[in-house]
């Protein structure tokens, strides 16, 4: 019997005629205004919040500037999500993909907020590798780069949140500023 990969959106996913370009990379995040886009999951919000705070203080962004909640974990921004943090947002932090189904919407997000012309990071649990892969494809952004964690992040104490914040922000600050920045 052969193998069988499932698409995890319930769905035939829209697929652009070419893989999307990613979003133009800054020099630095001095000055940047960061986005949080966080997806309900335990721990999702006080782990974006200090990775926010982290990009203020140590690499100079300007402010967070905008911090949403998403409304269903498992499905991709909306449009009109993705438009306010077009207009209030010069990057954009978002997970914790912390199950598959989560693990794969963020990584749908991070491909959306980048069609944008948004850059994105992604963190997802280690554990949720090949969802997030597939969703990767499945959107049409086969090898899109986003950052893992060791999974679980829900399960973590506070100081355990901003402990594993701290070991992110170097990874997040290289998926926004990168090459060809």
């Amino acid at each position: 019997m052969p193998n069988t990969i499932l698409d995890p959106t319930g769905g035939r996913p829209a697929r652009p005629a070419a893989a999307p370009a990613r979003a133009p990379r800054r020099r630095d995040l001095t000055g940047a205004r960061v986005g949080l886009l966080e997806n309900t999951k335990q721990n999702a919000a006080l782990l974006l919040t200090a990775v926010g705070e982290l990009l203020v203080t140590e690499h100079g962004a300007a402010q967070v500037s905008l911090l949403r909640t998403k409304t269903a974990f498992a499905q991709p921004a909306s449009d009109e999500l993705v438009a306010r943090y077009r207009g209030a947002c010069d990057v954009v932090v978002t997970g914790v993909g912390d199950c598959g189904s989560c693990s794969a919407s963020a990584v749908a997000d991070g491909v959306l907020f980048e069609a944008a012309g948004l850059p994105a990071a992604v963190i997802c649990s280690d554990a949720f590798v090949a969802t997030a892969d597939a969703m990767a494809a499945l959107r049409g952004a086969p090898g899109y780069h986003y950052l893992t964690t060791a999974h679980p992040v829900a399960i973590l104490t506070p100081d355990q949140v901003r402990e594993r914040a701290a070991q992110l922000v170097p990874g997040v600050v290289a998926l926004l500023t990168g090459p060809g920045s």
